[in-house]
């Protein structure tokens, strides 16, 4: 089906009841001189022909090149962090410093880690004494042990997400290679750094996942939605634009639905490159770093909304 489409209902986040063994790409090893990259078991031939196709990487990154472009962002983000004190301010994430990014990063690494190792959330989080620890020793420590973990699995290995249609290793490789990538555009605009470009694929991925598996997918905050709804029925649109890829979204505040390519007399097309339009969905980026077609208002409103999926 061409369309992909993704409903949504309040509170599925908390259900991780089904668990799928979606299949991926195999990994090939590649190397990359910012940060390892590591190593991955591969599906045997004989068992992928019997496993369901991939529906949820719509770009066609396979994994080997989300490790790749984590081991990157990682070693960028850590040089950045290094480059100045970390009291200094994180302007794309106001009252944070960079030693609470680099702080953030790290507990979210390990926390990945510890969801794969033992099977379930962690009760406790994070460990007690982790907040006292050294931050950019810890952030090092923490990607050490991310992609040990990573490669002591294979991809379609369950793993608890909440991302109910996919449970997998799979899930969290694409997570925080997209995680990763943001925060490193926070670190380097902290330290006064240039932010080195997003490669397009990266920057489409991101894209489809935040639309698609955050604001296509967890309705739990849309019901109270600072500032109010502006579609009633479901039947308006709004038309992204990444480079030559579109998707289409439709929202009402009870789901939104979010299909691939572009729709119909839509309330507002935005469009940007790539990397311009992943910074804006997340808030790196202004209003200036997109082009709108249409109302203005709906476009502000499609950011209100990701506010809300995005906490």
């Amino acid at each position: 089906m061409a369309a992909a489409r993704v409903l949504i209902w309040a509170r599925l986040r908390s259900s991780l009841t089904v668990s799928h063994l979606l299949a991926v790409a195999i990994f090939s090893e590649r190397s990359v001189v910012t940060a390892p990259v590591p190593s991955v078991r591969a599906v045997a031939v004989a068992d992928r022909r019997f496993l369901p196709p991939w529906p949820w990487q719509s770009s066609g990154m396979d994994d080997s090149r989300y490790l790749e472009c984590l081991a990157a962002d990682y070693g960028d983000l850590r040089d950045a962090a290094a480059a100045v004190e970390l009291t200094a301010p994180v302007p794309t994430c106001p009252g944070w410093t960079m030693g609470d990014l680099v702080f953030h990063v790290a507990e979210v690494y390990l926390h990945k880690v510890t969801v794969m190792r033992t099977g379930e959330w962690p009760k406790q989080w994070p460990p007690p004494g982790t907040e006292h620890a050294a931050k950019l020793p810890l952030l090092g420590r923490a990607y050490g042990e991310l992609i040990a973990e990573f490669s002591a699995r294979v991809p379609t290995d369950p793993a608890p997400t909440w991302y109910d249609p996919d449970q997998t290793v799979a899930f969290w490789i694409r997570r925080m290679a997209q995680e990763t990538v943001v925060h490193r555009i926070d670190a380097e605009l902290a330290a006064g750094l240039p932010v080195t470009p997003v490669p397009d694929d990266l920057a489409l991925d991101g894209v489809d996942e935040v639309l698609k598996r955050f604001l296509g997918y967890d309705a739990e905050d849309l019901d109270q939605l600072e500032g109010g709804h502006l579609a009633r029925d479901g039947q308006d649109t709004i038309t992204v634009l990444a480079g030559q890829t579109a998707w289409t979204v439709r929202p009402s505040p009870q789901e939104v639905v979010v299909d691939d390519g572009a729709s119909d007399n839509p309330r507002v097309v935005i469009a940007a490159a790539p990397e311009s339009m992943l910074r804006w969905l997340w808030g790196r980026g202004g209003d200036e770093a997109v082009q709108l077609t249409g109302d203005p208002a709906w476009a502000a409103y499609l950011r209100r909304m990701l506010v809300a999926a995005t906490q």
